[in-house]
């Protein structure tokens, strides 16, 4: 089952009963959840452990500024019905469920996922949004996420996999996942098969943040995935103390590509609520993703995004889609030409 509530990190040692009481705090807000693969890569010596920091909860999240908002990516603007996000016009997001086997502190989606968030999707909601995807021809892309959708049970991924396989207009469906990282024994042979949909290429974007977690389990899980012909992209964070160091992003991406991982989108954190201790400047992050091109092989560079505020949408922000106007403010351009100011 994993750590899932302060007492278990109590007990576990990875947090003191000196903090129980801020953390209790924390956790009445936010879930709390790390699994036994995750628990093993923790380096208790280490106080800036890269994996603890990613997981373990802190008083710092309790800490919000005028700029947060809990929907910083404007995913219930462009909800049209429950379950659907339909963002951009040839593909939509398909949000079957809200709970995931890790919580992790940065995450964008913190306020809707967990035990307190919105919930899983009833039948009836999960008919009316593949009524959804069945009525716009023009949805190209079914992306799964939530919440994490490879929790689900292999009967109720195969159930979703059958119903997008009848629709026509859909010919990719993609799956956003910690799962392959942070409990790589669920990839098995039942999982994987209930994956596969006919007449669809399916992909897996396996999210990780530091090369640690690539272990050898993690590199098989990847390799039984893509050894039965499932495609695998990546998206990481770009995270203040855990990987905001072109040598740290090397080595990560080096190892997705090792293990037939395309580096996808390396992001800049969100806006989320309480998350602040976590973000560094765009100017930063430039500087680090302009060392890191000067590292790696083309195959290791991700695309450098930043989610615009307000559901505007994803720009690269390492290609002069923005500008500063003043220190730490900018105007950033979306696709569709139109300008932003950011924060």
């Amino acid at each position: 089952m994993g750590l899932r509530n302060v007492e278990d990190l109590i007990a576990a040692g990875l947090v003191t009963p000196d903090e129980r009481v801020a953390l209790e705090r924390v956790a009445s807000k936010y879930a709390i959840g790390l699994t036994p693969t995750v628990e093993s890569l923790i380096d208790r010596s280490d106080p800036a452990d890269p994996i603890a920091l990613q997981y373990l909860p802190t008083a710092a999240e309790l800490i919000e500024t005028p700029d947060e908002r809990a929907d910083p990516i404007g995913d219930h603007v462009h909800s049209p019905v429950e379950g659907i996000v339909h963002r951009y016009p040839d593909r939509v997001l398909l949000k079957v469920v809200h709970v995931c086997p890790v919580y992790c502190r940065f995450c964008f989606r913190r306020e809707m996922v967990g035990p307190q968030g919105d919930g899983n999707l009833p039948p009836a909601e999960l008919e009316t949004a593949l009524a959804y995807i069945r009525s716009h021809t023009e949805i190209w892309e079914v992306i799964l996420t939530g919440g994490d959708p490879l929790i689900l049970s292999p009967r109720r991924l195969r159930e979703i996999m059958t119903a997008l396989a009848t629709i026509p207009h859909v010919k990719i469906v993609r799956i956003h996942s910690r799962v392959p990282a942070v409990d790589p024994a669920r990839i098995n042979g039942e999982l994987i098969d209930a994956l596969k949909a006919s007449g669809k290429t399916t992909y897996v974007a396996l999210h990780a943040n530091h090369p640690r977690e690539m272990s050898k389990t993690v590199r098989d899980a990847c390799t039984r995935l893509v050894d039965a012909g499932i495609a695998m992209v990546s998206q990481s964070v770009l995270l203040k103390g855990i990987n905001d160091d072109p040598d740290v992003l090397a080595e990560l991406m080096r190892a997705f590509v090792e293990a037939r991982v395309k580096p996808y989108y390396l992001h800049h954190p969100d806006m989320a609520p309480g998350t602040g201790h976590f973000r560094l400047s765009i100017a930063e992050g430039q500087a680090i993703m302009q060392a890191l091109r000067s590292k790696v092989s083309g195959l290791c560079i991700p695309t450098y995004i930043l989610d615009l505020p307000g559901g505007h949408g994803k720009v690269s922000i390492g290609d002069g889609m923005l500008s500063e106007i003043e220190p730490g403010r900018y105007a950033v351009t979306d696709r569709n030409g139109d300008i932003h100011h950011y924060p």
